[in-house]
């Protein structure tokens, strides 16, 4: 049997001293804020396609996935972070007989959808239209004027600055 601790209240006493179960205290974690995110980074979309890209050695290419990912779940907590996952699979790819990347790729255009879901606005983005576009060359193009869109929604808000989300 347990013993109430000091300064609980008279319920919990009640419950012990009735047989019943006193409540189990849960492990306390920080708080997460429901409905808001951190704002993306609006960014060119030729120049993330294919300005920086070009004066990096595609090097840009990697840096853009993985902050995209990273940027994605900071907006909104509800799509997983696979910024580390994305870099990777774009890495090893060719292990993959470049598969993986591929599904990878398809798979952030749902992200983004679910981000201009996120923002009250309809989800214009499809991971389909990103593949198809991005066997010509232009995916990192459509994506990242989907991306803008999340963006644009709210106005002159900096990037990393908390905005709100719909649910």
């Amino acid at each position: 049997m347990s013993y109430p601790q000091q300064g609980q209240g008279q319920y919990y006493q009640q419950q012990v001293h009735q047989g019943g179960h006193a409540p189990v205290h849960q492990q306390q974690q920080a708080p997460v804020a429901v409905g808001a995110g951190s704002n993306m980074k609006r960014r060119n979309p030729v120049g993330a396609w294919l300005g920086l890209p070009l004066i990096t050695f595609g090097i840009y290419g990697l840096v853009w996935f993985y902050k995209v990912h990273s940027e994605l779940h900071a907006y909104d907590r509800r799509i997983g972070d696979s910024s580390v996952n994305a870099l990777l699979s774009m890495l090893f790819g060719a292990l993959t007989l470049g598969i993986w990347p591929l599904v990878v790729f398809v798979k952030l255009g749902g992200r983004i959808a679910a981000a201009q879901r996120a923002a009250g606005l309809p989800a214009s983005c499809s991971g389909g239209i990103g593949f198809l576009l991005g066997i010509f060359g232009f995916g990192v193009l459509y994506y990242q004027i989907q991306l803008n869109k999340v963006v644009d929604r709210y106005g002159a808000t900096p990037p990393g600055q908390q905005v709100s989300l719909v649910a």
